[in-house]
């Protein structure tokens, strides 16, 4: 099938690759926030409960639109837990038991995705990809927001 983006066949699939990252690193960021949310106890259960269903929500609903990106791109998203895992930075255990850890282990999570979400943005930048840049630059700003909230939440 002939693709006339304004990117090569190499772009394309270089920026596959990246958007393919943040995807999977989204996902396993997806469960393991979604794990707290099941497994959080304490004094502040409420709170973090209600805080981490917020979070796994707004994660799940982001999969879908990174993951387009990538078919409009021209390449098949991740379609098997396997793949997604081979594709990403982040470890989606939820090994934690007590409730600051679990706060401390998501903040790592967001931080970790940012970073995923700035070289898959420099590489848009250095290909001249403007609509994956338009669809990575709302992702940071809401991973850096989610991680002041976490670093906030931690005091």
């Amino acid at each position: 099938m002939s693709f006339n983006m304004g990117l090569t066949e190499n772009q394309r699939t270089d920026m596959a690759a990246a958007v393919t990252a943040v995807l999977a690193d989204t996902y396993a960021l997806y469960f393991k926030t979604h794990a707290y949310h099941w497994n959080v106890t304490g004094p502040r259960f409420h709170d973090l409960h209600t805080l981490f269903e917020t979070q796994y929500t707004e994660l799940w609903t982001a999969t879908d639109e990174i993951a387009e990106r990538i078919r409009a791109l021209g390449v098949k998203a991740p379609a098997s837990y396997d793949a997604m895992a081979a594709s990403a930075t982040l470890s989606p255990a939820a090994d934690k038991s007590e409730a600051n850890d679990m706060v401390a282990d998501l903040l790592v999570g967001h931080e970790q995705v940012v970073g995923t979400i700035r070289k898959a943005l420099d590489l848009a930048g250095e290909n001249g990809d403007e609509a994956t840049a338009d669809v990575l630059t709302p992702r940071l700003t809401i991973h850096e927001k989610t991680a002041w909230m976490l670093r906030s939440t931690l005091g």
